[in-house]
């Protein structure tokens, strides 16, 4: 599935640079614009239903949707903390 991804960013770089849905060349490949271990995503491609039941992304900005919705919890938030959010620097 990272090959999937990479195909996908690949061929956003190759449509004309006028026409939306074009990834301008200087850009880093998207997992690396995104912080996520390739790894990481193709385990999450693999079990993704089984890890996930609601919100899915960065575990600050689940925490802030549950927030809003009045949610304590989300299933999965531990896996979003894990794959999905960015190292923590200082």
């Amino acid at each position: 599935m990272s090959n999937f991804v990479e195909l996908v960013d690949w061929s956003g770089r190759c449509l004309r640079e006028d026409k939306r849905g074009a990834i301008d060349e200087q850009l880093p490949p998207i997992l690396d614009r995104l912080q996520i271990d390739p790894r990481h995503w193709l385990y999450l491609n693999r079990n993704f239903e089984s890890r996930f039941k609601s919100l899915v992304g960065a575990a600050h900005s689940v925490r802030s949707v549950c927030e809003q919705l009045g949610k304590r919890w989300a299933h999965g938030i531990r896996d979003c903390e894990r794959y999905l959010s960015p190292p923590i620097t200082s």
